[in-house]
């Protein structure tokens, strides 16, 4: 046995222990720090070869490891814009040179620009549904916009579509013979070009079996909010139903589906009558119409799939974006990046990327924060175990040096 050996072996163990304790200060000193992810020290022996009689002491490597698929415990707060992920995933965000990251820590407030940023300065990513729903890269980060909250203060959009959450014309109405007489009756409100509101009337009258007309007018054109109108209706047409017991009381296969028409004073317009039925229940019709008044953002909500929906001034609710969540096959292997942030490495795997919800990723919840996954009372223990480690060790060290002063004391 060498005594430089031991003395090598020793000071391993002091490196080894040092390091253990490193990432114990790190992770007292984040114990409160928004999503962080605690660090561990794994040791492993590093043996060399010895001869029957004569043992060659080896050392100790360590290798430091991340909980970073270990989720913390929500914190319920007050702040729409505070996200916390519930499940796999990771928000993308980038820093002010635009390089994309991955954190779980989802503290965000808009900045004096209105770009919400968490509290280590990094931008939330995600995608503007200004225009219809996003096209998604599951491999990639194409198409990802900073979410800004106030990027649609005072802004209008008229009107282009309507589609129907349910509807149901009743099967068992009687035969009307068409206007002023009618089977049932609701009205919408539409935004022209400039933002005003635009009511519109729709009739429905049964005129035969399982034949219906739907008719649109223009509020406005009416002096008592029915008929009679000043001008005729904006679009017409007869919608037919299969009442077989395969269409069950759905819209006839060669039966119209649309109205089509140019709201007054605003755009052309689509109102989709697709999901109206006729079955044996009440009148029901319940629209989704697009298009808002020119208002200021009142605050936003955040749905838990990601939508970010602005809430105005007048009540209009409007999604402005979607944030979509990003993961990778190996989480615990991302490589962490100051700020509370990961980026991807060899050993993690490519970022693949979907929403909430789906592919095997998380929800997003709003008004809440993901704490640290830090347990104080056992890094406390870890604390004093690294302590008494190095201690053994550096006696190992000493001892070491000490026979090897006697040896070379020897000549003496």
């Amino acid at each position: 046995m060498s005594l430089y050996g031991v003395m090598r072996t020793g000071g391993s163990g002091m490196n080894a222990q040092s390091n253990k304790l490193s990432t114990v200060a790190d992770n007292i000193a984040n114990v409160n720090t928004t999503g962080y992810k605690r660090a561990s020290t794994e040791f492993s022996s590093l043996i060399l070869r010895s001869g029957s009689g004569n043992y060659n002491s080896g050392s100790v490597e360590t290798n430091v490891r991340y909980a970073i698929s270990d989720p913390g415990a929500p914190q319920y707060t007050t702040s729409a814009t505070d996200l916390m992920i519930q499940g796999n995933g990771f928000f993308v965000v980038t820093d002010a040179g635009g390089t994309p990251f991955l954190t779980r820590a989802g503290s965000f407030v808009p900045d004096g620009e209105g770009n919400l940023v968490n509290a280590a300065g990094f931008y939330l990513m995600g995608y503007n549904v200004k225009n219809g729903p996003p096209n998604v890269v599951a491999n990639g980060l194409t198409g990802l916009d900073v979410v800004n909250i106030a990027q649609r203060s005072l802004q209008g959009n008229p009107s282009t579509r309507a589609t129907l959450e349910s509807a149901n014309l009743d099967a068992n109405a009687a035969i009307t013979a068409g206007p002023p007489a009618y089977t049932s009756k609701t009205s919408i409100v539409t935004y022209d070009n400039i933002g005003n509101k635009v009511t519109l009337d729709v009739y429905m009258f049964k005129t035969a079996a399982n034949t219906w007309d739907v008719q649109a007018y223009d509020n406005a054109a009416s002096t008592n909010g029915g008929f009679p109108y000043s001008s005729g209706p904006l679009d017409s047409d007869t919608f037919t139903f299969d009442v077989s017991a395969t269409g069950k009381g759905k819209l006839d296969a060669a039966s119209p589906t649309t109205l089509t028409f140019t709201i007054p004073g605003g755009s052309p317009f689509t109102l989709d009558l697709s999901a109206m039925t006729q079955v044996a229940d009440d009148f029901a019709f319940k629209p989704n119409v697009n298009g808002n008044a020119p208002s200021s953002i009142d605050k936003v909500e955040v749905d838990a799939d990601g939508t970010l929906y602005s809430i105005y001034a007048d009540g209009t609710r409007l999604a402005s974006y979607k944030i979509p969540l990003a993961t990778v096959p190996s989480p615990d292997n991302l490589v962490p990046e100051a700020g509370n942030v990961y980026s991807v490495g060899i050993d993690s795997g490519n970022v693949q990327l979907d929403f909430a919800g789906r592919s095997g990723l998380g929800t997003v919840k709003s008004e809440a924060l993901e704490q640290s996954n830090v347990d104080l009372a056992a890094e406390l223990t870890s604390m004093i175990e690294s302590q008494r480690g190095y201690t053994a060790n550096s006696k190992v060290f000493q001892t070491g040096a000490d026979l090897l002063d006697v040896l070379v004391n020897l000549k003496r």
